[in-house]
């Protein structure tokens, strides 16, 4: 352990102060080889693999508040691959496999928790389409099935399932390899990873706009000055669309809030990651101890990042609804993440009608599952100036072509 009892104590008393930072603090400088907008996950994603694996390491990650300051840190942290459509099961797939791996490659524990995800089945209509999904999962090489609803009561045991239960229960899909991953981590281990490849990470730096030659974007205008720039990767989730207008087209997605909370600390009590479709809620329990829970998405646009009353009753009538034992709990927090949602709820992923500047967003509900992903398959995009091959069903002139890949519907409550 390199620090003792009586040293973190020594630190705390003194504010804190005297640690080593995770990555440098550096002042911006006139030009890079690539920008990344946006510090979140998939931006510092796709800085480090810009770094290490395209060895591009001159780049700058303009972030406008603090690493992680934004979905990243504003999500339930679920983990899984279980996507019902080819294209979109080989993305999601490419990043659970990163996940899985992370931990070493970033040498940060990223605590990554394979408990499992586990969709309960409330009808026989339920069961159809569980059924269905699981036989396309596994035509698609990933793993998932049905579980009984013995296998259910003996994972779950507080779970309300009986005759009695509004919703009984009859089964449960599960993909044993989903779960959880500490959101924080995963973005102090990839900024901290591309920080010592050279990546310089610059935070309160707004970008207020490009300067342009044609139809490439020559500068950067940020509130830290210009920087110069031969590619730049926007991930900038749910203002996306505020930076693409910046550069002069529009994207076709909506930023929508997504809520959710976390109750006070208790023993440990449920092992897995739990939905209903029926309450619309899902739920799992944190390292700390803390139900972490939410819902839908909601029902209006909007860019704040906060909570509100009428969507805590509903999260929590439903949560209740599950695990009537969790009644007596307290709410310790609660949030709201701003999410980027496309017409076919599929990410956008390659060129836009700016030569140099390629895009990573419209993952909805998905993004923080999808984190290596998104970084690698932007890095492909600025460093090789063509799609990742996993990318190309996912770039911009679907919307032209018609060629949705509709998850929204396949997928059910994607978070």
């Amino acid at each position: 352990m390199r620090y003792s009892l009586l040293s973190l104590a020594r630190h705390a008393v003194r504010g804190h102060r005297g640690w080593s930072p995770a990555w440098r603090n550096p002042e911006p400088q006139t030009r890079y080889d690539a920008v990344i907008i946006g510090g979140g996950g998939h931006g510092l994603a796709a800085a480090y693999y810009l770094a290490k694996e395209f060895g591009i390491s001159r780049v700058a990650v303009l972030e406008r508040g603090w690493i992680g300051g934004g979905n990243t840190g504003r999500n339930t942290t679920n983990v899984r691959s279980d996507y019902l459509y080819p294209e979109s099961a080989a993305l999601y797939e490419f990043a659970l496999r990163r996940y899985e791996g992370l931990s070493q490659e970033l040498n940060f524990n990223i605590m990554l928790s394979q408990r499992g995800w586990m969709m309960l089945i409330h009808d026989r209509h339920q069961l159809e389409l569980a059924q269905h999904r699981v036989n396309a999962l596994v035509c698609n090489g990933i793993d998932a099935e049905i579980i009984s609803c013995e296998e259910v009561a003996r994972m779950v045991p507080y779970l309300a399932m009986g005759a009695t239960a509004r919703y009984p229960v009859l089964g449960a899909f599960l993909q044993r390899r989903g779960g959880t991953a500490r959101h924080d981590a995963v973005a102090w281990g990839f900024a901290r990873g591309a920080d010592r490849l050279g990546v310089d990470i610059l935070q309160n730096c707004e970008v207020t706009g490009f300067e342009r030659a044609g139809n490439r974007i020559l500068a950067v205008e940020t509130t830290r000055g210009r920087i110069r720039t031969e590619k730049i990767g926007v991930s900038a989730a749910g203002h996306s669309s505020v930076v693409a207008g910046l550069a002069g087209f529009a994207l076709p997605i909506t930023s929508f809030c997504l809520q959710a909370m976390v109750s006070e600390p208790m023993k440990p009590i449920l092992d897995h990651v739990v939905i209903s479709p029926n309450t619309g809620i899902y739920v799992n329990q944190s390292d700390k101890g803390e139900l972490v829970f939410g819902g839908a998405l909601d029902l209006y646009t909007s860019y704040g990042q906060r909570g509100t009353f009428p969507t805590i009753e509903h999260v929590v009538a439903g949560c209740v609804e599950m695990f009537p034992e969790f009644g007596h709990l307290r709410l310790l927090r609660h949030w709201a993440g701003l999410v980027d949602v496309s017409p076919d709820s599929s990410p956008i992923i390659g060129a836009t009608p700016i030569d140099n500047l390629f895009i990573n967003c419209g993952w909805g509900t998905g993004g923080f599952k999808a984190t290596p992903a998104g970084g690698h398959m932007l890095a492909h995009a600025v460093a090789r100036g063509e799609p990742h091959p996993l990318a190309v069903p996912f770039g911009l002139d679907r919307f032209r072509t018609n060629r949705l890949i509709d998850e929204g519907a396949a997928s059910g409550i994607a978070h």
